[in-house]
């Protein structure tokens, strides 16, 4: 992921105050311990609703309405595995795939997704594919379309100093993918068929890859991957199980760093949820 331009031999300091920034943000006040505190515990039940106050009685004259009623919303159902003609050629397709560099050339030649037609690049992945951590996210945006590298732009700096905080990187020990590998036109959400076909790519990216956890960031990848239609506020910061052929990945959703460059006071949550991952990783002997 890279930052803005830096001068010559100034980018240490540079790194260092934006990872001492994360902290701030996130609500860290101390860091002489050798491990991360989390100073921001909250108690799993939330407290008792207090009784709303009584209303005030309306101005003379003036009568009071009912209250509008509120339009219901209802979660989308889990997007079908199987279906269209071109879900099953997906399927296929990397099914036969036998590694990382299989997949990569396969997806550079499919062109049955429309997303391709519009993308300037295929982005398929960074990091050490070595890591034994993988991290998930939706789709690219228009810097990573550009540099064909997954979280490259704003939310990959926010992203670079999220694994720092914790002692990750991806040059060593973290690996970056996305559901999607082709931007969609104008960064709009991604529909049901476009979701649908590109998902048997990115289930056969986590079984080559193998990790040993998966971060799902934001609500699009934690609800494909974990099928669920549960939003990410909800799902956010508790384990769940990704099953992997024969395997079972523990499997952490968190904020997209996208939502907390718009939601800056999540970042003390996201903060709660990094303070998980980093003490799954110690439980696993993989810190």
């Amino acid at each position: 992921m890279n930052g803005p331009e830096q001068d010559q031999g100034t980018g240490g300091s540079t790194d260092a105050f934006a990872l001492l920034q994360f902290y701030a943000e996130a609500g860290v006040s101390e860091l002489v311990m050798d491990e991360a505190v989390d100073n921001y515990s909250l108690p799993e039940t939330p407290p008792a609703a207090q009784p709303a106050p009584a209303s005030a009685a309306p101005a003379r004259g003036k009568p009071s309405l009912p209250p509008r009623p509120q339009p219901t919303v209802s979660s989308p159902a889990p997007i079908p595995l199987e279906g269209t003609r071109e879900a099953e050629t997906a399927r296929e397709t990397a099914a036969r795939c036998q590694s990382l560099e299989d997949l990569r050339a396969a997806l550079a030649a499919f062109d049955l997704c429309p997303l391709k037609q519009t993308a300037k690049n295929l982005v398929f992945s960074d990091g050490n594919p070595a890591a034994k951590v993988m991290f998930v996210g939706e789709a690219p945006g228009r810097d990573e379309d550009i540099q064909g590298l997954p979280f490259v732009g704003r939310s990959g700096q926010l992203l670079d100093r999220m694994l720092a905080s914790i002692g990750l990187s991806r040059q060593e020990n973290a690996y970056i993918a996305n559901v999607l590998p082709w931007r969609p036109p104008g960064n709009r959400n991604p529909t049901d068929a476009e979701l649908a076909m590109c998902r048997p790519f990115i289930e056969r990216h986590i079984e080559l890859m193998n990790p040993e956890v998966l971060v799902f960031l934001g609500g699009v990848s934690a609800k494909q991957l974990l099928n669920t239609s549960t939003g990410i506020m909800r799902l956010r910061g508790k384990w769940a199980v990704y099953k992997a052929g024969d395997r079972e990945i523990p499997a952490l959703p968190v904020f997209h760093p996208a939502y907390l460059l718009r939601q800056t006071a999540q970042k003390r949550l996201a903060w709660r949820d990094l303070l998980k991952l980093q003490e799954k990783l110690k439980e696993l002997g993989l810190s």
